[in-house]
């Protein structure tokens, strides 16, 4: 009986433990920095989506290598 109570006794701490502290690995991992061309290509897609949104449309003028007319 008392090794019954032990095991539940460990199951539910194991549970708790992994509900409290946080998971390891790759899932703590910082996130990657972007490169200076990275930012700036985000950079420029978040102003075209807010020109966008204000009835301006300012590209993309080339969509899956196919060059779009105005």
């Amino acid at each position: 009986m008392s090794t019954r109570i032990a095991e539940l006794c460990e199951s539910v701490l194991r549970a708790l433990l992994r509900v409290l502290l946080p998971a390891r690995g790759r899932h703590r991992a910082a996130p990657p920095q972007l490169t200076y061309r990275e930012r700036r290509l985000q950079r420029r897609r978040r102003r075209e989506l807010w020109l966008a949104v204000q009835g301006i449309d300012v590209g993309p003028r080339c969509i899956h290598g196919v060059e779009l007319r105005a």
